[in-house]
């Protein structure tokens, strides 16, 4: 059972604001050069989702060198890498960084580009990993030099891109191994390729969509391409169903509502004169709110039945994937002030992120959470997420491990820590 949070309530006291501390602003500015490094190891040895031994081995050797820095393995029978660092009584709040890689071939020229065939670090967890460690080194200083009290939980979690062959990403797996259930709030950052380094997006409430996705095939007799109408033309039978689902949006749900359903696969048929047995259609549903989340499920199965009527018949699998994420005002208080002495005011943009999934929203499901976006844009121009060209300015790297760091001594000194406000 996940522990209710002190004072993220809608009543925490609004941190302290002021000049950021200097000892953490030079802390981040000492690990820059090593965040560049632990960012290209990685980059260069990319692992996908469920593979990520190597990463996992890095990961818990650097840690492992640090004081006090507690650290567990193989988590949930993953290769997930949980670690604690703390003094004291206190709060316990959670970071996390996602450590796999995508089936993409990066195009690149740079002497750290993947030596995967195959796979690339194109969504930047390249440097969410580097951030955390980072992070953790200067938090056990600060810990050792008594600046704070309480309990920081590091989360190097496995596989947010794909799930397994159960449907599972790596969050549900890191929650089930119950290594989070002390903590009272958990952050996470994903770099952001279309923003320029020194800016920070952040958002109250639904941020990134829920994702849902669906295989559905339309079964008929197929036959002879001169004679179409002695069998049952699933190709046809399809024309409808695709006609359905492209206007299921615009008229089964509110236009005030962020809803899409896309269809990215479409496969049938072997030859120009015969009519094949069936259709397979593939696609995925973003929603924002619970109720769509369920509409958009039944309207796309109400689309394929359409095909009954046309002498028919169809299956219909739906994957219900990782739910919104939806931020939690308090903790995105704290990351507000954070952000604004460190960066200035406007370096803040508001807004949902967009219908991208992330399964943090499993996280922020079960305890109080946010997730922000760090812009990394390179100095050339932004780029896209998961694309083969993606890459990141690496000025943004000690910026977002003093942000992540200032957020924890803060959240630390204005909950339950000694001499706190909570």
């Amino acid at each position: 059972m996940y522990r209710q949070p002190y004072g993220f309530d809608g009543s925490l006291p609004v941190p302290p604001s002021g000049p950021i501390d200097r000892t953490m602003a030079e802390r981040a500015e000492k690990m820059a050069p090593w965040l560049v490094r632990w960012r290209r190891a990685i980059h260069q040895r990319p692992e996908l989702s469920f593979q990520e031994y190597e990463t996992a081995s890095m990961v818990a050797g650097i840690l492992r060198e640090i004081p006090g820095c507690l650290v567990q393995t193989n988590v949930a029978g993953t290769t997930g890498v949980v670690a604690r660092i703390g003094r004291g009584e206190g709060p316990v709040m959670a970071l996390r960084a996602d450590m796999d890689a995508l089936p993409v071939d990066e195009v690149s020229t740079h002497s750290f580009r993947s030596q995967t065939p195959g796979a690339m670090h194109a969504c930047g967890h390249d440097g969410h990993s580097a951030i955390l460690l980072g992070v953790a080194h200067m938090l056990a200083e600060a810990f050792a030099q008594d600046e704070m009290h309480g309990q920081v939980i590091l989360v190097f979690q496995p596989a947010e891109e794909t799930p397994d062959a159960r449907g599972q990403t790596g969050a549900p797996y890191l929650l089930a191994s119950g290594l989070l259930e002390e903590a009272e709030a958990i952050v996470a950052l994903h770099l952001d390729p279309e923003y320029p380094v020194g800016t920070v997006r952040l958002n109250d409430g639904p941020s990134m969509a829920a994702v849902d996705n669906f295989r559905g095939v339309i079964l008929g007799q197929g036959g002879h391409g001169g004679y179409p109408h002695m069998g049952t033309d699933p190709l046809w039978m399809m024309v409808p169903v695709l006609q359905t689902l492209y206007g299921l949006v615009s008229r089964r749900v509110s236009p005030l509502e962020p809803a899409v359903v896309s269809i990215g696969r479409v496969a049938g048929g072997t030859t120009s004169n015969v009519l094949p047995p069936e259709v397979l259609i593939e696609g995925t549903m973003r929603s924002y709110d619970e109720k769509t989340r369920y509409v958009l499920m039944q309207e796309v199965e109400r689309a394929f039945r359409l095909v009954r009527g046309l002498g028919g018949e169809y299956r219909l699998d739906i994957l219900r994937g990782e739910p919104a994420v939806k931020n939690h005002p308090g903790v995105n208080r704290v990351l507000a002030a954070v952000v604004r002495d460190t960066l200035g005011p406007q370096a803040i943009v508001t807004g949902p992120f967009g219908m991208g999934g992330e399964d943090f929203g499993f996280m922020a499901e079960a305890i109080p959470g946010a997730l922000f976006f760090l812009g990394c844009a390179p100095k050339d121009g932004p780029r896209s997420l998961h694309a083969p060209t993606f890459d990141l300015n690496e000025d943004c790297l000690p910026v977002g491990a003093l942000l992540l760091a200032e957020t924890v001594k803060r959240f630390l000194q204005t909950s339950r820590a000694p001499g706190g406000a909570g």
